[in-house]
């Protein structure tokens, strides 16, 4: 039975169990290249990289990470090897983070770090269509909600594991090396989540109905889809990436440079619980839900950035983290409502590179915006973002007249 096939009614706990151990593997994941992103910059900085040198890096890793994700989306369509890709991705995405610690010249780190990303690039598609099978009957708000909050307390971990490694006088290079454990647990979990999924895979039954069903409809996708892509697109386009926030508070003055990391931990864990709570709300109120949960993230821009004083500073922030959690769980999981099961692959493959394409270029518009005035950024980042609003009603109508149908 294909991974992409409709199957009958399963227990709720056998589900419950694939998703857990999906979380699992993004959290020791997250643990493994967010603790690594979290000192990258200063580790470029100490082989003789400039500033410069490291924004193109991360750029250029961020950019090729989004951009093949459609070329890996469409090819886990036609050889339905979902779990070959995952495997093969996670391994390069792992396997490049240990090895930055034995890098000795910013060229050779700065491969490894496009390699990490080109590795996740990889296997998000393919994974995402798994979980998003996994969930179907579960309710796919609620599982991408689970997995976005264990893949968070990853990306807290992480920084904080690296932080104490280098409270310890450890050094850059045996911090990269340390992270191999988290890494080599994501392996492990990855293996116990196949044999989870394979054992209630394999008792399903009628697979050439649901092969047949997988493929109906897979030649063209809908255009609620490509409605709701462009709504993906400008909320990604309008969020400001929290590099920026960070450089604001300190420019400004209004959190001391060690609170920044803190500030950013504390995102991570509203990012968590927001992820969770979304899902929910997605599972009960559909497209509905989405339209508040975006204005709550395009509040974040106004009070980060024209607030004065801690209180509007931290209220932004929290915003911000809620914002996040909405992206990467519930954005993430309507997708896979929108898209022939057949086409899912493609449907996750077109949706993270456009979703990569507008984060880096809004982004970038941000910044300039930023030099001029911050009023500048923020009429973007909320016009943005707000603009998404038509056309998820757009979406909506669509979705519901093809489902009516």
């Amino acid at each position: 039975m294909s991974a992409g096939a409709r199957s009958q009614p399963r227990s709720e706990g056998a589900v419950l169990r694939v998703i857990l151990l999906f979380g699992a593997v993004s959290l020791f994941a997250d643990m493994t290249y967010e603790g690594a992103r979290s000192i990258l910059g200063p580790f470029l900085g100490s082989l003789g990289a400039t500033g410069a040198t490291v924004g193109l890096v991360a750029g250029m890793g961020e950019l090729a990470g989004y951009g093949l994700r459609l070329f890996s989306g469409v090819l886990a369509d036609r050889t339905r090897s979902f779990w070959r890709l995952t495997f093969f991705g996670y391994g390069v995405n792992l396997l490049a983070v240990p090895l930055l610690g034995l890098a000795s010249a910013w060229p050779a780190a700065a491969m490894l770090v496009v390699a990490e990303r080109l590795g996740k690039a990889i296997r998000t598609p393919a994974r995402d269509v798994l979980l998003a099978i996994a969930t179907q009957d579960f309710g796919r708000g609620r599982g991408f909600g689970i997995h976005e909050a264990m893949d968070q307390i990853g990306a807290v971990l992480g920084p904080l594991m690296v932080a104490l490694a280098l409270a310890c006088h450890v050094g850059y290079g045996k911090s990269f090396l340390l992270l191999v454990l988290p890494a080599l647990f994501s392996f492990v979990a990855l293996v116990l989540a196949r044999g989870s999924y394979r054992r209630w895979e394999s008792a399903q039954v009628d697979p050439q109905g649901a092969q047949d069903e997988a493929e109906k409809g897979s030649r063209r996708l809908p255009p609620a889809f490509w409605s709701y892509l462009a709504a993906v697109g400008c909320v990604a386009a309008g969020y400001a990436d929290f590099a920026l926030v960070a450089f604001h508070a300190a420019k400004t003055g209004v959190v001391a440079p060690q609170g920044v990391p803190l500030l950013y931990a504390l995102a991570m864990g509203v990012d968590a619980g927001a992820a969770f709570l979304a899902g929910r709300l997605f599972d009960r109120k559909g497209f509905e839900a989405l339209r508040w949960l975006v204005v709550l993230g395009a509040l974040a821009a106004p009070f980060l950035f024209l607030g004065r004083g801690m209180e509007f500073f931290l209220a932004g922030v929290l915003f911000w983290g809620i914002g996040m959690g909405v992206q990467e769980s519930v954005i993430r999981a309507a997708v896979a409502e929108l898209v022939p099961q057949g086409r899912a692959g493609t449907g996750y493959g077109l949706f993270n590179m456009v979703y990569g394409v507008a984060w880096f270029g809004g982004s970038s518009l941000m910044g300039l915006l930023y030099d001029h005035s911050p009023r500048l950024l923020v009429a973007f980042s909320c016009g943005a973002q707000l603009l998404s609003l038509p056309l998820l009603v757009r979406t909506q109508r669509w979705f519901a007249a093809s489902r009516a149908s």
